[in-house]
């Protein structure tokens, strides 16, 4: 449930979490990323950082400044006037990213898993039965038929959860157990109901489906796109995953490896939520692509 008022707990004397509900649902993210602008722009003095995760906010706070009870009622004031979820809008980019459906390179971390430690079933066979899917066409057809929603960024700097904004697109798969021990960078994997990019070669446990050659993750900040930031993408964002052939894939790399590559993003857009609402009902939910 979505709650009616956060609840507050105290992480040491210097950080806040304040949970916004307790369901894993694009509503209730919607809300934590407004009420973490609404912060932003017109929290007290002494928040030090805020980050937004998939149903809660850590606040970053210091002490000396302002007091625990303090942030509690400015911070529960701002998450009122937010007001009523449908009246909500957020700037949000979109980036089309090119990814090669079934590749060599997941089917090579695959097999070294089943040689090193556990034999299993190939990831996208896996997840395509489990989500009663015909064949891998319907899969990679289902999973790029929508936009995803950037929910959160961390546990690894750059890692993006996305959720899929039709839910004729939603895709759930158990995680690998025991997880993998290396993961290639680029890597896009389903793990729960949520999908990733893994940002850098990292152990991992989403069953891989895909690999991108777009980093999402730049510390070098050798590409344009990473000039103010390191990693690629902000909470609010939007992905598209856009099927792409070995060619098309390879003269993706080649732009990244000398450095040229200019990541295909709109940044004039606005999500409505209401809109977004009103686009749903439109739909039959139960209809696969």
């Amino acid at each position: 449930m979505i709650f009616a008022e956060p609840v507050f707990r105290p992480g040491g004397d210097r950080f806040i979490e304040m949970e916004l509900g307790d369901e894993m649902s694009f509503d209730l993210n919607f809300r934590v990323h407004s009420v973490s602008g609404l912060i932003r722009e017109q929290g007290p003095a002494g928040i030090v950082e805020i980050v937004p995760e998939l149903t809660s906010i850590m606040i970053s706070y210091d002490f000396e400044r302002i007091s625990y009870a303090d942030v509690v009622t400015e911070v529960t004031a701002l998450f009122h006037a937010v007001g009523p979820l449908d009246g909500l809008e957020l700037d949000s980019r979109i980036f089309y990213l090119p990814i090669r459906y079934f590749d060599p390179w997941t089917r090579e971390c695959y097999d070294d898993y089943c040689a090193k430690i556990a034999p299993k079933e190939r990831d996208p066979e896996l997840v395509a039965r489990l989500n009663g899917l015909a064949d891998l066409a319907q899969l990679a057809r289902v999973h790029s038929g929508t936009d995803y929603w950037v929910a959160a960024l961390g546990f690894y700097p750059g890692l993006v959860s996305l959720m899929p904004l039709d839910p004729r697109c939603r895709l759930t798969a158990p995680k690998y157990d025991p997880p993998r021990t290396w993961t290639y960078k680029g890597t896009i994997g389903i793990g729960g109901a949520l999908c990733s990019i893994y940002p850098d070669r990292t152990p991992g446990g989403y069953q891989m489906i895909a690999r991108t050659p777009v980093p999402i993750w730049d510390p070098a900040q050798r590409l344009a796109a990473f000039a103010e930031s390191l990693a690629l993408f902000r909470p609010g964002d939007r992905v598209r995953f856009i099927p792409a052939s070995a060619e098309e894939y390879d003269h993706v790399a080649a732009q990244v490896e000398a450095g040229t590559y200019l990541h295909n993003v709109a940044e004039y857009q606005r999500f409505s939520i209401g809109n977004y609402h009103r686009w749903l009902g439109t739909i039959d939910e139960t209809v696969r692509f």
